[in-house]
């Protein structure tokens, strides 16, 4: 099969892999109907993350299952699934706390490698949600969204209890970000700040909720905030970058008492302690457990009820996935489909 491998940074290719095959009885096997690029998978293609050698990329998928392991027994072939950037089992007590991406048993999508024809998806049963029958063409984007993006930015309006009545400060305005301002509108907050400086990007958060566009960064960001909130910040703030930057802006943006979700993958960020301790900020995040919101974010768009997948703004077939990478990070789209 072709699949997307990235030997240094910059350094793109489509090559043949190796077709999957069942290693697990509790494996599945789909064929990838869309897979994406992902803002982190940008971490290595900037050489920001070390290659140790070739590695096959992408953790974002959508397919139809092709076949199934022996002790696979909710997923069968023929069936349209949306599955996690985690692999995770569903059942042990970190998983039946709503947290799969902390199972014990987790496997990391990227060490698969989903930008591809096909690929094989450990622990099938606990991964992998079948739609409600094969969803139309249009809905497919979406779907994939909630493969990672829109979980992730779920999981950043949860942690950072986006609720009715409150104000919302979203830190990012790549797919992640816009993604929480769509989120923090659904879980009733009243007012969303995007914290933006690109035009259609500002767009697109008006069109998911967002109420008020910041274009400052930094201390002026931290000081437009609190002039939106009476000095006091944000109820809910999610940070959805990973830089030192970023971080400290959102707890500047965060009022005492208030709650902080990050979802943007860490690179180089400390907090000074005094500065934490006398915030009195909640902070709570990490890598978003995709799977416990799977089902309810499948639910709302295949009734039409949210289309998170207008966050994809370029879509090319995957022979084009040099062209995707550079895109995205040149910052000429916010979100790459990749058509296998």
């Amino acid at each position: 099969m072709r699949g997307v491998v990235l030997h240094a940074p910059g350094d793109v290719r489509v090559e043949e892999r190796p077709d999957p095959v069942i290693a697990e009885p509790t494996d599945a096997i789909i064929r990838v109907t869309a897979a994406c690029v992902c803002g982190s998978d940008l971490w290595p293609y900037r050489g920001v993350e070390e290659l140790d050698g070739p590695a096959p990329m992408g953790h974002e998928y959508v397919g139809v299952v092709e076949e199934v392991g022996g002790e696979v027994t909710t997923i069968e072939p023929g069936q349209f699934v949306v599955g996690s950037f985690w692999a995770s089992d569903n059942t042990c007590e970190i998983c039946r706390s709503g947290y799969q991406s902390g199972c014990v048993h987790r496997v990391p999508m990227g060490s698969i490698g989903t930008q591809a024809e096909r690929a094989r998806i450990p622990l099938a049963d606990g991964t992998l949600v079948a739609t409600p029958g094969m969803p139309d063409a249009d809905l497919i984007p979406s779907l994939l969204t909630a493969s990672d993006v829109l979980g992730t930015g779920w999981f950043g309006a949860v942690a950072a209890q986006a609720r009715p009545g409150g104000t919302v400060a979203v830190i990012g305005d790549g797919a992640v970000g816009l993604c929480a301002v769509l989120a923090a509108r659904r879980l009733g907050a009243e007012r969303v700040i995007a914290m933006s400086r690109h035009a259609p990007r500002q767009e697109l958060a008006r069109r998911f909720g967002a109420t008020d566009i910041v274009t400052e960064r930094g201390d002026e960001g931290v000081a437009r905030i609190k002039e939106l909130t009476d000095g006091l910040g944000a109820h809910s703030v999610v940070e959805a970058v990973g830089t030192q930057e970023s971080m400290t802006q959102a707890i500047g943006s965060t009022r005492p008492g208030g709650h902080l979700g990050f979802v943007g993958v860490s690179h180089d960020v400390s907090l000074p302690g005094d500065e934490l301790f006398f915030s009195l900020v909640h902070l709570h995040g990490g890598p978003a457990p995709v799977r416990e919101y799977l089902p309810e974010l499948i639910e709302l768009i295949c009734n039409r009820e949210i289309d998170p997948g207008e966050v994809f703004d370029l879509t090319l077939p995957l022979a084009q996935a040099a062209e995707a990478y550079r895109a995205m990070d040149e910052r000429r789209a916010v979100k790459v489909l990749l058509q296998p």
